[in-house]
């Protein structure tokens, strides 16, 4: 087995979990591939390091919370590698273990004793294909407490026109992150569906929307001399001004994960009854 690992540089923990980790891998005569940003912490890995976006393994561990899964998906989408989250950060939804369970868990991946799941992705285009979504494209202007005047189709049916402070479309893996913040709904990433969330609109009957994601979803901007701000699971800024027009379908690619239990709800139940405060 060939395994990847990525891992936050900037939590003294994760530097030195990436140091066991690998210790314990080499005693299992595992094949290792580390991101050059970690080896630049701990350069006695320098042999092992290569680019994110050039890494090849049968998985990547990603040792942080849903912004390292998240950048990690977005440099190896389309490859098929499953990814083996440890949580680091704060919430961790799309996580699949705590640190103190490291070892033991990796025990049982190793003897496969785990399964891979699949999530969709959202394509994203805007007169070209940009980096598809994870999580959610959020739409909203580049300046604070600015409005932005949009309309919102589906499969060229006009659904909305709204002003609001920005709209947010999101698959079933980000309906537990920006968008549940916005008022939308908990939608189990079985579900065969994307979410339209509008960001505190300026109208009473503006209200979340769930379509199917086979819909191709339309949002334009309608007034003159408006720019906006597209952000792709807060790793991607795409600029757009009116009459311009981003364009959502689902990918033909998806994301892939290593799971030891099938544990969606208590995911829910667990981490997001604190708001990830105490978590």
């Amino acid at each position: 087995m060939h395994i990847g690992i990525v891992a936050r540089v900037d939590i003294p923990k994760s530097i030195e979990l990436v140091k066991e980790m690998v210790k314990f891998l080499l005693n299992k005569k595992i094949q290792i591939s580390i991101d050059n940003d970690l080896t630049q912490e701990i350069p006695e890995f320098k042999k092992m390091g290569v680019k994110l976006q050039d890494m090849e393994a049968d998985m990547i561990i990603a040792i942080g919370g849903d912004g390292t899964i998240l950048r990690t998906q977005s440099f190896v989408n389309g490859k098929k590698i499953p990814i083996f989250g440890i949580n680091l950060g704060t919430v961790g939804f799309l996580t699949e273990i705590d640190p103190e369970n490291t070892f033991s868990a990796l025990e049982e991946v190793l003897g496969g004793n785990y399964f891979i799941e699949k999530r969709t992705l959202l394509r994203v285009y805007h007169g070209r294909e940009l980096p598809s979504a994870l999580n959610e494209v959020v739409m909203m202007t580049k300046k604070p407490a600015k409005m932005l005047h949009i309309e919102i189709s589906v499969d060229e049916e006009v659904v909305e026109e709204l002003r609001a402070d920005g709209i947010i479309v999101a698959t079933p893996s980000g309906s537990t992150a920006y968008s549940m913040s916005a008022g939308g709904p908990i939608v189990d990433p079985r579900v065969e569906a994307f979410l339209i969330v509008p960001i505190c609109p300026f109208k009473l009957g503006a209200r979340p929307i769930v379509v199917p994601n086979q819909s191709e979803i339309k949002v334009k901007l309608l007034r003159k001399g408006k720019k906006a701000v597209a952000v792709i699971d807060g790793q991607f800024e795409e600029e757009f001004t009116y009459p311009e027009e981003l364009v959502f379908k689902k990918s033909g690619t998806h994301a892939y994960f290593v799971r030891l239990n099938k544990d969606f709800y208590k995911k829910v139940r667990e981490k997001l009854t604190e708001g990830g405060i105490n978590s």
